[in-house]
Order: C-alpha cells, then sequence, then structure tokens
C-alpha cells in the first residue's frame, strides 16, 4: 500500500506513516480488547473507531479481543452485547480471547522464573501494598524475593495444580522496588484464583494480571500499534518489560491517547454497573444509560456516533467535550432521515363548536420537508381534537403565539380556529377549549385573508392512538459550582413518562424506527415492547451547541 499521498489526520497516524515508511512496522494491527464485565460506553466506542479507522486506512487487521483474564466479573452475555455493539458502529474484525493465550502466558512466566526475573511471594495483599511504598519514598523488598529458581518453580507449578488456597500465593515480577514508578515496583503477575471461567471452565486454578497478559496477547497477535487511553502510559515501562524479557520479537509498542469526557455523561464503567445494581435505571440497556446499547434503544444513528468520535479527534491531553456537541450530530442525522408526525404529549380537548358533528376529513401534510423528492401522507381531521396544554394560555406572556381566549391560531395543515371559551377542570387546570373554525382558511386553499402569527399541531380525538411518551435528560445533573460527588448527581427527573395522543400512522411504527413528534423532539419506538407503543426522547429539536 502507497502510504506517501496519505495525510495524517492526527498524532497517532503521524506515528503509523512514519513507522512504515521507516520500515519499522510491515502491516498495520491494531486491536480493541474490552473486559467482558459490561456493557460498553460512548467512551468506548470512541477507541473502537480509532482502532478500527487506523486499520482500515493502512490496509492492515483489527482484532476484537475479550480480556477475559478475571473470571469473577466476566460473563457471555456481556461478550456477545459488546460484539453487537461494534458490528453496530459499523466495525468488523476477528473475535479472540486473551484466555486462548493461557498456556502461553503461562509459559512466559516459567521462561521469566527460570531467568530469576519472578518469584513467588508469600505476602498478603495489603502487605504488598505496605511494602510498595510512596510516591516519594522507595518500596522494601519481599523477603521472599530470594526464593531460589527451583523453589520458585515448584510453588508456580503447586498454585497451577490448585495447591495452595486462594490469595495464599502470587507471582510476581523481579523488577525494582526503588523505581520512581510504583508500577515497577515487583508488580503482582499471577494470582491463585479457583473460579469457574466462563470458556476455560474449571481447568485453571491461577489467572494472569492485565498488565502481564495484555502485552503477551498483542505480541501473541502480532499488533503493531497498541493504543489506549492515557491512564496506562504509567504502565508503558511494564509492558515494555514484559514484551523484553519474555522474549517476544517483532515487539509491539503501546501508544496513548486522551480518554474522552464528556459534560453530565457518566463514563465508569464502575459507576454505571452501580446504577444498574441499585435499580436507578432498569438494564444496562436503559435509553438515558450513555452505553451503546442505550444509545442503540434510544434510537441514535451509529453514523452520529461515528461523526461524533470524529469531531473529537485524537490528542494527547485530556478534556471535556460539551454534551451538546453529540446531540449536534444525532440531530444532524435525524433532521433528514426521521419523517415528521404529529403526537400530542399533554393533551386537552378542542370542541370545534361550528364543525359538523361526526364528519372527519383527510389533510395533507409533509413527512420530511428535506426529501429531495417531497411525499406526503393523509391525516384525519374531525371537530373533536387534542392540543398540547401549553399551546393554551388564559394569562399569556408577552410574545405568545398560541392559543389564548379570543384569540387566533392555525392548527397544522388544516383552519384558523379562534378560542371562544375554555372548561376548568375540579383542580382548576384547563380541561377543554371551545373554539370556531374558519372554514375558508383551509391550507393550500386559503382565501379568508386572515394573518395569523402561531400555528400548532394536533390529532383527531376519534382517530387517535395511545402512545406512551418518555421524555429523557441527562443521569447527571450539573456539576457546576457544586462539589457534588457521583451519587449525589444522580438526575432524577431524567426520565418522565406521559400518556399520550398520536395521528394513525404511528400504529404500524416498526421497532426502533425514528421519527420527529413535530414541534416537540425526536423520538424512536422502544424495541423492548413489542405491543404497547412507547417512544423515548431520541434528542430535542433546540440546538443548544455552537459549533
Amino acid at each position: 500500500m502507497d502510504n506517501k499521498n496519505l495525510t495524517p489526520k492526527n498524532f497517532i497516524e503521524e506515528i503509523i506513516i512514519s513507522d512504515l515508511e521507516a520500515g519499522r512496522v510491515e502491516k498495520i494491527a491494531t486491536r480493541f480488547p474490552p473486559e467482558p464485565n459490561g456493557y460498553l460506553h460512548i467512551g468506548h466506542a470512541k477507541a473502537i473507531l480509532l482502532n478500527y479507522g487506523l486499520a482500515q486506512k493502512f490496509g492492515g487487521t483489527f482484532n476484537i479481543r475479550f480480556d477475559d483474564t478475571n473470571p469473577l466479573k466476566e460473563d457471555e452475555e456481556f461478550c456477545r452485547a459488546i460484539v453487537e455493539d461494534i458490528r453496530w458502529l459499523g466495525c468488523d474484525g476477528a473475535v479472540l480471547y486473551s484466555s486462548d493465550y493461557f498456556e502461553e502466558m503461562f509459559d512466559c512466566a516459567d521462561r521469566l522464573i527460570q531467568k530469576g526475573k519472578a518469584f513467588v511471594c508469600a505476602l498478603t495483599s495489603d502487605q504488598i501494598r505496605e511494602y510498595r511504598g510512596t510516591l516519594t519514598e522507595p518500596g522494601k523488598e519481599s523477603p521472599y524475593r530470594n526464593r531460589s529458581i527451583d523453589e520458585n518453580l515448584k510453588l508456580f507449578y503447586e498454585m497451577r495444580d490448585g495447591r495452595h488456597p486462594d490469595g495464599s500465593l502470587t507471582l510476581r515480577a523481579k523488577i525494582n522496588m526503588s523505581s520512581p514508578n510504583i508500577n515497577m515496583r515487583d508488580p503482582v503477575i499471577y494470582r491463585v484464583l479457583a473460579a469457574h471461567h466462563h470458556r476455560q471452565k474449571d481447568k485453571w486454578k491461577i489467572y494472569p494480571m492485565y498488565d502481564f497478559a495484555h502485552p503477551i496477547e498483542d505480541a501473541v497477535e502480532k499488533i503493531s500499534h497498541s493504543i489506549c487511553t492515557l491512564e496506562f502510559e504509567d504502565h508503558r515501562p511494564l509492558y515494555d518489560w514484559v514484551i523484553r524479557e519474555g522474549g517476544y520479537v517483532p515487539a509491539p509498542h503501546q501508544y496513548e491517547f486522551a480518554r474522552l469526557n464528556i459534560t453530565r455523561t457518566i463514563m465508569s464503567k464502575r459507576y454505571l454497573k452501580k446504577l444498574v445494581d441499585d435499580k436507578f435505571v432498569d438494564g444496562w440497556d436503559d435509553p438515558r444509560m450513555p452505553t451503546l446499547a442505550g444509545f442503540r434503544r434510544r434510537g441514535y444513528p451509529p453514523e452520529a456516533i461515528r461523526d461524533f468520535c470524529e469531531r473529537v479527534g485524537v490528542a494527547k491531553a485530556n478534556s471535556e467535550v460539551d454534551g451538546g456537541m453529540l446531540e449536534h450530530c444525532v440531530r444532524d442525522v435525524l433532521n433528514y432521515t426521521a419523517p415528521r408526525v404529529m403526537a400530542v404529549i399533554d393533551p386537552i380537548k378542542m370542541v370545534i363548536t361550528n364543525y359538523p358533528v361526526g364528519q372527519s376529513e383527510k389533510v395533507e401534510l409533509e413527512n420530511n420537508p428535506n426529501d429531495e423528492t417531497p411525499t406526503y401522507r393523509q391525516v384525519y381531521f374531525s371537530g373533536e381534537l387534542y392540543i398540547e396544554r401549553e399551546d393554551f394560555m388564559v394569562n399569556p406572556p408577552p410574545k405568545y403565539h398560541r392559543l389564548t381566549p379570543g384569540g387566533f391560531v392555525r392548527l397544522k395543515g388544516a383552519y384558523i380556529v379562534k378560542c371562544d371559551r375554555y372548561e376548568l377542570a375540579d383542580d382548576g387546570r384547563v380541561n377543554a377549549v371551545y373554539c370556531s373554525y374558519i372554514p375558508e382558511s383551509r391550507s393550500g386553499s386559503d382565501t379568508s385573508g386572515l394573518k395569523v402569527k402561531g400555528v400548532i399541531h394536533w390529532v383527531s380525538r376519534a382517530h387517535a392512538v395511545d402512545i406512551t411518551v418518555n421524555r429523557l435528560d441527562y443521569l447527571l445533573n450539573s456539576a457546576e459550582g457544586t462539589n457534588a460527588d457521583f451519587t449525589d448527581r444522580l438526575n432524577k427527573a431524567s426520565k418522565i413518562t406521559y400518556s399520550a395522543k398520536a395521528e394513525q400512522s404511528l400504529s404500524n411504527a416498526a421497532p426502533l424506527s425514528r421519527y420527529q413528534f413535530i414541534r416537540q423532539a425526536y423520538f424512536s419506538r422502544d424495541p423492548k415492547f413489542k405491543v404497547a407503543l412507547v417512544f423515548n426522547e431520541i434528542v430535542g429539536l433546540k440546538e443548544s451547541f455552537k459549533l
């Protein structure tokens, strides 16, 4: 592949082009290595699209590799969901598992012991932390650090055979307890853990630590550029140590980029799991969750997420992105793809007193004004309608252009009406409005000569479809001006449910089909409900983000 004409878009692409031109690598190979202990979120999407995009751009390969080295937290459900999410984003690659390399990892550990580079330690986890030292003080060596090679091999094989209880022994790399990098102070690389593995079953009684397993996996798969987020920068010396001491050639290299942070968005899998476990949400795919499964159920188009990640770009320093930027990308897609429909979310009754009783007629409405070739649908109009509660006010504020007592408004696609009177319910709220219509004011053939500023949507009562509408907001309240932690910032109004009325076309809405509810927001039919018509808000109509 000719790389001379490729223009780098970020510092990682600059590195790759330099490596190819200098002959340091022959073929680009990238991977995305998720832990199957939860669902992927929007931050993972950036890493997936970056790694997949690099492989595509430079004619290389892309692996989906599950880091299944901790059987206590892993589940096949998460594996299936992760693959589905990655495919939904439009990415493809070989599906591999860290557990496929357990034999190689064990052999590498064996080699390290025989080189005098690893030892079996009987310190407890608390003692290991105590011996490790601090950022300003060096650690002290384990009393087991100078065991003989034969004794270490004997104990390590006994660990593998399940002859020592969980947590009683670890295998540690022998590096430098005075290193300024705490990760290099004789890190644990294996622990005793007699746990059932989702793929290896009960074969293994010991499991490798991530920092030991990850570089070996990259080396076995011949990954050329191991790309991760900045929190792994301090782990890179250990990554390189394992590759070097393990004797792996060619050696993969690790590069770090800034992780994605979005305002009012939870980007921690641990916190997302807490929301699920505490029943604050109804699962990992709750449409309020920033998981890819949640976004999919909510109705986000995958191309909008790809566009968002492209706009955010790849940087070397962490920063926070305005959540409105993601909403902008979603809205940008839906504006051209979502058909328009009328739905009244908080309905009150409108009676048109001079319209023939029991009669109805059809009016024509455009499906999407952005279509190159306009299409239309017919909607029933009658003498009894539903309108939005907020579209009628007894004492309106200035510049209110909707319906008021004695005022005029146009019903979208239909007639101009005048409010003659209104009716209050027992709670003092408006229960119904009574209007007269202007027969000569029908849209498309208006000869009334009346000029009105307000246009409102409506639904015929006799032809209305009952739907449930979920208005959705961020899970977190704003952190501005507060020191509130995660739980204190939870937005208890992140989901508000309405019993709404909609035009008949929504009775045939397919699961995950997307619509613009005129003058409201974009909505998608929830696929979790097979019979009931439940619609989740995707994103509002109003643009809050400035590019």
